[in-house]
Formats: C-alpha cells, sequence, structure tokens
C-alpha cells in the first residue's frame, strides 16, 4: 500500500547536520500516526551527506535515498516528487525546517486534504534578506496574480490529485515560482501557515546578489514563458 505522506528532502553539503535533522522529523512523523516515507535527494554533494543519507536509509525502512550527480534545488526537488508515492507530498528546505514546523505543515494538510499548504516565513536574517525577499516577493505577486506573500517558503504540501504540482518543469531556484503559478492557473487554494523561526541547522545559504538578480530577471522569463505556451 501506498504511504499516505512523501516528504522529499533536497540535501546539499548538508553531512553536518543531516542525520540529527532527519531523526527529529523522524520523531514528529511517528506521533503523527499515518505511514509516511521520507525521499532523501542528496544532489551535487561534495561532502559525506550521500554516506550519511545511505546510513539513514539502511537503519529506516521508511526512508530512500535518490542520489543526483548534478546539484540545483529544483533539479532534487523535481526528482523527489517523481518518486513520491504518498496521497498527499511535501518538500522543504531541510537546513531550515525544523521538526515542529514540518508537523505543522502535515498536520494542516491531513486536515484540508484538497487544498495546498504552504509556509509563510514572517522572519529573516538580516534587513538585505528582508528586502530582497519583499522585492522578489512583490515581483511575483504582479506577475502571476498571486494570493500568497512568500514564494520559497517551504514547506510545502498537496494532494497527489493536484498532478500539475507533479509535473514541475524548472530546475533550478524559479521552481517555487512556478508552482505557486501552477496553482494559480489551475484554481489550486492555497492555505498559507504563518512560520516564525530563522534557525539555520547548518550549512551556508546558496543566495547572493547574483543568484537573487538570477531569480528577478529569471521570474520575468517564466512569466513570458508560460503565456507563450
Amino acid at each position: 500500500m501506498p504511504p499516505a505522506l512523501s516528504i522529499v528532502l533536497p540535501v546539499y553539503n548538508q553531512a553536518d547536520h543531516i542525520g540529527g535533522v532527519v531523526e527529529g522529523y523522524l520523531a514528529v512523523l511517528d506521533r503523527l500516526g499515518r505511514e509516511y516515507e521520507v525521499i532523501l535527494v542528496p544532489n551535487g554533494c561534495r561532502d559525506a551527506s550521500v554516506a550519511i543519507c545511505r546510513g539513514l536509509e539502511a537503519g529506516h525502512p521508511s526512508i530512500r535515498v535518490v542520489e543526483l550527480e548534478s546539484g540545483g534545488w529544483g533539479r532534487a526537488v523535481k526528482t523527489g516528487l517523481a518518486a513520491a508515492a504518498g496521497d498527499t507530498v511535501c518538500y522543504t528546505n531541510s537546513a531550515r525546517t525544523s521538526p515542529e514546523i514540518l508537523a505543522l505543515i502535515l498536520s494542516y494538510a491531513t486536515a484540508f486534504p484538497e487544498v495546498v499548504v504552504k509556509a509563510n516565513r514572517k522572519i529573516r536574517d538580516s534587513w538585505q534578506r528582508r528586502l530582497g525577499s519583499l522585492l522578489y516577493n512583490l515581483e511575483c505577486r504582479a506577475l502571476f496574480d498571486l494570493p500568497v506573500w512568500d514564494i520559497n517558503g517551504t514547506p510545502k504540501a498537496f494532494p497527489r490529485s493536484f498532478a500539475g504540482l507533479l509535473a514541475l518543469r524548472r530546475e533550478d531556484d524559479l521552481i517555487d515560482a512556478e508552482f505557486v503559478a501552477e496553482c494559480r492557473e489551475r484554481d489550486y487554494a492555497i492555505v498559507e501557515v504563518p512560520v516564525l523561526s530563522t534557525v539555520r541547522h547548518g550549512g551556508e545559504s546558496t543566495t547572493n546578489y547574483s543568484s537573487a538578480l538570477q531569480m528577478y530577471t529569471g521570474a520575468v522569463r517564466l512569466k513570458r514563458q508560460r503565456a507563450a505556451r
């Protein structure tokens, strides 16, 4: 029988904390009382992340590892979603998501099985990140006529019946913009849950001024591509 929940966790150079993070997730998932699977997607890792993920897989029957040689947030998310078998599918940034927040989003998804449930992060690490995030979110809201405030906020959980979200195309950081744009186009209802947390378990963020600029310009290209379909 397929599990009730599939949780996709991209992993990128997180050897220093991924083991503890996943163990914390398993503890809260067990308390939810539903069958689940955790899909770890190490992608382009240059540290011991793959070996640690394989060790977790060997020790827990609910964990599967799908390894990618190439890195990329969108590529890892797509790969994990393609492997997911659960009735409710979720993906999140494991470096920033606490077990309690994951359990909260999945509880909402269980209570409201016909909507998309996503986090809305209310706090950022610095004023530069807060400003950059605000500008990007305003841009995406205007381009795609979106009702949500935090485009990149994870966890994101949705029912398997929302097939459009299992067929996302982006392989970069714009996959989250594509996700919410797809929800808007297909009239998938979205519930945003405020998340008051800035904890980062470890590792370094891959976002910098260059990547932020690529996201701003990439959102415009994404709009043109979707309009041309």
